[in-house]
């Protein structure tokens, strides 16, 4: 399959002018009617019931928050401060203390009518007031991206865990169980996860695995599944569905894994949710090879106690296209003249690979604002290029790990 035709669309320039721009990015497409449509007829109906379900919940969530605002008196919704989710990474002492019984009743108040959280917002103030929005980002409803909605799950769990009999333990355990209804019910038909729930539309509806997103999500389903430690409390049917559902997730994702010239390599960022092609993101992300989400995906398939041999395959194959890539002898950093972040020559330092490489010919790509694709990442713009984590050392662990990890399940 002849990726490239995927990836670029034709850039008309002057070769003098744009030397190092070599496509531009293609906005990914949203799930829509007309789109279910142009499936086998068989595939459709799951699809059709998965939009439409979308759509009612997305129009509760906007009529709620309307509903609000008119109780409230308000012209426009309340801003909630930012923040960075949850405070996950705790002594054990805290999950039975009073602060995270505080916070965990500000969590159930920032979820949203569908069952989600957004992402970005402070939720270790205040509960959520009438009127205000369920999180910062005012386009969002709910969301699984920068560890929304898994990470509130999480935290529920663990305070529920250890204070079973709590004052507010029956509103988190209400709280926890519509998380994960939400999860559940966000899941594609053929297993992946979009970005944001109720859809949103633009590359929001792709299959994203971009920052770990649905790797959160399968592992969330995963501890569910097994009802231990901190899931102990979870049901037998909630755990007979989050088993399906990691089931379905893991088979999306070897799917998803790259095959170029009849070999599979890594992982993309984003995926048409219908095709599984890989798609772009932003402007300046472009369907691509991903090294940092690639890294990420391998690690946890490496965690898996029994794999299958899809999966010891999959993990093999992302091994030897990460030892074939790394860059070596530099370094991405500071220029000494002063003209920002570039990709220095450093004797003996690295590996480091680059977050994007194009499909096809493994060359590092670097993507803008304006959509242009270049190869040289000093070509792009200086507000992009020292403000996007370009390069990283994320597969070396990876490897790191492989070394005892392939010793125990050798290639077939």
């Amino acid at each position: 399959m002849h990726f490239r035709a995927l990836v670029f669309a034709a850039l008309v320039v002057p070769a003098t002018l744009f030397a190092s721009v070599i496509g531009t990015n293609v906005p990914a497409l949203p799930l829509t009617a007309d789109r279910i449509n142009a499936l086998p007829a068989a595939e459709q109906p799951a699809w059709h019931r998965y939009l439409a379900q979308s759509r009612a919940k997305f129009a509760i969530d906007q009529a709620t928050l309307a509903t609000e605002l008119k109780q409230a008196g308000l012209s426009a919704p309340l801003v909630p401060t930012k923040g960075r989710g949850v405070p996950l990474n705790q002594p054990t002492a805290y999950w039975s203390g009073a602060e995270a019984a505080r916070i965990a009743t500000i969590v159930v108040s920032f979820q949203t009518p569908a069952g989600g959280w957004n992402k970005n917002t402070n939720l270790t103030t205040a509960p959520r007031r009438l009127g205000e929005r369920h999180g910062l980002e005012a386009g969002y409803v709910g969301t699984i991206d920068n560890d929304a909605t898994t990470s509130h799950l999480t935290f529920l769990a663990k305070t529920l865990t250890a204070q079973p009999t709590a004052p507010g333990a029956v509103a988190w355990r209400a709280s926890f169980d519509r998380g994960l209804d939400y999860l559940l019910a966000a899941q594609y038909p053929n297993g992946g996860w979009p970005q944001v729930y109720p859809l949103e539309g633009g590359y929001h509806d792709a299959i994203t695995l971009n920052d770990a997103a649905m790797i959160q999500v399968i592992e969330v389903l995963r501890d569910v599944a097994a009802g231990t430690g901190d899931f102990a409390f979870t049901s037998p049917t909630q755990r007979e569905l989050a088993s399906r559902a990691f089931t379905r997730g893991l088979d999306c994702l070897l799917a998803c894994q790259l095959v170029v010239a009849g070999r599979r390599t890594v992982w993309c960022q984003q995926y048409d949710m219908l095709t599984r092609a890989p798609v772009g993101a932003r402007n300046y992300e472009m369907p691509s090879q991903a090294a940092g989400e690639s890294a990420g995906i391998m690690m946890f398939l490496m965690t898996l106690p029994s794999p299958s041999p899809a999966v010891v395959a999959a993990v093999h194959a992302a091994a030897a296209w990460f030892q074939k890539t790394p860059l070596r002898d530099v370094a991405f950093k500071p220029a000494p003249d002063g003209t920002g972040r570039k990709l220095l020559s450093v004797p003996g330092a690295g590996p480091i690979w680059p977050r994007y490489s194009e499909l096809g010919t493994d060359r590092p790509i670097f993507g803008d604002r304006d959509l242009t694709i270049h190869d040289d990442v000093a070509e792009i713009s200086l507000e992009r290029r020292n403000g996007y984590g370009w390069f990283g050392d994320g597969p070396k662990r990876a490897l790191d790990h492989y070394t005892k990890w392939a010793r125990a399940h050798p290639a077939q």
